[in-house]
């Protein structure tokens, strides 16, 4: 219905002059109007207005023929506010079987019961029936007031009914919507906690790769030194020796000039007991595996200054990402050699501009956690470097024991880690999330249990706004 307003009555009655009677009361002519009002005046002792609206009656002549007039109605948006039953209909349901059934289908609907008497005792119908509140009971025989007064009552009743009901469930669909926004503030609060903690997790992290970083760039200064005099010092060693050698090679001419056999003999067994000619094959060996050595430390620690560049104050510089990567296989040349090949799959790259210790710190924790995700068997470990338009790629995969569906959503997540506790503290991938979305770039993973996993590196050859 448009509105609330709803003056339908259903009455339901075997009997022919009960509906006649009901049709005077109910839907009087204009003087029994005037009458009416006239004794309601005189029944209140004062002058009273007729304010009463005509009602809308409909009827039906058994239980059944009812119930489809009330579904019809409900169908059509018509609905009946009230119905008059007569409890006793020889044909069919009687009153109590019809109420049960108008009420399966419309709870709401205000239910009067006439009789004059019945096979039911009124608190057996009110305990058959369950609806002491939209039940009441006419005597027959019933004065016309009453009638008129139950209806106008109970009409009003279903109203108000209706009026709380919409109210009802505005203020629930208020509270609904409230609930769902005290919902999304609170989801919104908590992911502001979570990054919170992630952003705080990856500064201390962030600290502590700078004081690792200057301690290395430090011990590297130190070390340098005496790389330099030690490898200063066995070129002049080698020099030397080239000298002793001719010397040697001297002494051997001049022993033909000797005329003594016995200091023939001497210097024979002297030259036999400290194996000169082996000493003379062995020394320069010695010195070029020493010289060899000494270049070995100082590339390690010439790449372990290019992979902290503490040096470099974190400014954003045009770095050689190849060169960045063969830094940091040095650096963790130890971890690799015993469980994993590395494959070198390398294309020409234009210098990017970036933090380059950020971004070695990322392939560093590439590569080690797939030389950790190694099974028992030795495997193999995949670096790829690649170039589409104006983004460059790494990506590190790995021959290892795979990512478990269910954990691929959560690997970036701070303090997330599938390790056994006290091997990982579930940082390096959120630092490396961190890092690459710090450098506008993107980082993805897929990975097959089994199989192996691939992390794909993405990063623009130009920041378009660097960030400190």
């Amino acid at each position: 219905m448009s509105d609330l307003s709803n003056r339908r009555i259903l009455l339901i009655d075997d009997t022919p002059s009960i509906h006649e009677d009901f049709r005077k009361i109910l839907t009087p002519t204009s003087a029994q109007h005037v009458e009416l009002d006239e004794m309601e005046a005189t029944l209140f002792g004062s002058e009273v207005k007729s304010t009463n609206l005509l009602f809308e009656l409909d009827s039906a002549y058994g239980g059944q023929e009812g119930l489809g007039k009330l579904i019809q109605a409900i169908q059509e948006n018509r609905p009946y506010a009230l119905a008059f039953v007569d409890m006793r209909m020889p044909e069919g349901w009687d009153g109590a079987q019809t109420i049960e059934h108008l009420w399966q289908e419309d709870p709401q609907l205000q239910v009067v019961v006439c009789t004059a008497y019945s096979d039911y005792s009124w608190d057996e119908l009110l305990e058959r029936l369950h609806a002491h509140d939209r039940l009441l009971i006419l005597k027959k025989p019933f004065d016309n007031i009453e009638v008129q007064q139950m209806a106008n009552t109970l009409l009003t009743k279903w109203e108000m009914t209706e009026r709380a009901s919409i109210q009802m469930s505005h203020l629930e669909h208020l509270v609904d919507q409230r609930t769902a926004q005290f919902k999304q503030a609170s989801e919104a609060l908590q992911r502001e906690i979570d990054e919170r903690k992630q952003l705080e997790s990856q500064l201390v992290q962030s600290e502590k790769l700078a004081s690792l970083g200057q301690l290395a760039a430090g011990v590297a200064h130190e070390i340098n030194n005496p790389i330099g005099f030690i490898s200063s010092n066995l070129g002049a060693l080698d020099g030397y020796f080239k000298q002793l050698q001719e010397m040697l090679d001297a002494y051997r001419e001049a022993e033909n000039a000797i005329g003594s056999s016995e200091v023939i003999d001497r210097l024979g067994q002297l030259r036999e007991r400290v194996e000169l000619d082996f000493l003379r094959e062995d020394i320069p060996l010695l010195i070029k595996e020493s010289k060899e050595g000494i270049d070995r430390v100082g590339r390690i620690v010439k790449d372990l200054k290019d992979f902290s560049r503490v040096d470099s104050n974190q400014e954003w510089q045009w770095t050689n990402l190849q060169q960045g990567i063969e830094s940091t296989l040095n650096i963790v040349a130890n971890e690799l050699k015993y469980k994993a090949d590395v494959v070198k799959e390398f294309q020409k790259l234009p210098d990017i501009e970036c933090l380059p210790s950020q971004i070695n710190q990322v392939i560093m924790n590439l590569i080690v956690n797939a030389s950790q995700a190694m099974g028992p068997e030795r495997g193999t470990i995949t670096l790829r470097t690649g170039l589409e338009g104006e983004t460059v790629s790494i990506e590190v995969a790995d021959t290892g024991i795979g990512i478990e569906p269910d954990n691929l959503q959560k690997i970036f997540d701070p303090f997330y880690t599938t390790k056994p506790v006290g091997q990982g503290t579930g940082l390096g991938l959120s630092l490396s999330y961190g890092i690459v979305k710090k450098h506008q770039g993107d980082i993805s993973v897929r990975s097959e249990v089994g199989v192996g996993s691939t992390f794909r590196v993405e990063l623009p050859v130009r920041q378009s706004k660097a960030a400190v």
